[in-house]
């Protein structure tokens, strides 16, 4: 395989892990009473946050982990209870006015503070491991170990690869705010309401997942991979 094909391979795995685009009515419930500005700013942490961490992990490779004596199985776990208390906090709770009723109270606030604020609770979950997940980080260990042959042409398109999926972020969450006019506050909540349903069933998936990864023969395959082709 040519570097050429590797780093569009590399590309394609890699943002559809993120999906910048679907985690968009998330992010635009996450900032519900944002200015422009404040959305626009914390678009820009959260990818600067994407590119940083994707680097390191490019880098280290499972190194990161290791010394902390973490099994990627261990991250599923971890990462399904984070997404679920998320998903259940979202179907359950008003989490659009949590947020709001937040910035009210707080009175005005610059564009940077508020992008501070929100990145500081949106870095975990929403950030990690809901953009970069277990399955995000396996495969920039995967294709930094395959693109290692090329030398340092393989480690500059890999970094290019990552800061270019980071960067797409920024545009697809710059929409939330077309997003949020068009669905209103009504359909804010009940768009919320279901993706907190969709966020637990993603959680249970990851932690049935990592506790397939974990043991041998307690969980069938097709749990794991239920919807993969033979």
């Amino acid at each position: 395989m040519s570097l050429a094909d590797l780093s569009v391979n590399f590309f394609v795995a890699l943002f559809a892990l993120i999906d910048p685009i679907g985690n968009v009515p998330v992010f635009a419930a996450a900032t519900v009473g944002a200015t422009p500005a404040g959305r626009r700013r914390l678009a820009i942490y959260i990818a600067l946050f994407s590119l940083v961490f994707l680097t390191l992990i490019y880098v280290s490779g499972l190194s990161l982990l290791r010394f902390f004596g973490i099994s990627l199985s261990a991250f599923r776990i971890a990462g399904g209870v984070l997404l679920f208390l998320l998903g259940l906090d979202m179907a359950r709770n008003d989490f659009t006015a949590r947020f709001t009723d937040l910035a009210s109270d707080e009175g005005p606030i610059s564009t940077g503070a508020y992008a501070k604020q929100r990145f500081e609770r949106l870095i975990v979950p929403f950030a990690m491991p809901l953009l970069i997940g277990p399955g995000a980080i396996s495969t920039v260990v995967i294709y930094a170990s395959e693109a290692k042959p090329y030398g340092v042409a393989g480690l500059g398109a890999g970094f290019g690869v990552i800061a270019l999926v980071s960067g797409l972020i920024v545009p697809f969450f710059w929409t939330t705010s077309l997003v949020s006019r068009l669905l209103g506050r009504i359909g804010m909540t009940i768009v919320v309401r279901v993706l907190g349903l969709i966020l637990c069933a993603m959680a249970v998936q990851f932690i049935i997942a990592g506790v397939g990864g974990s043991t041998h023969g307690i969980v069938r395959a097709d749990a794991i991979s239920p919807y993969q082709q033979n």
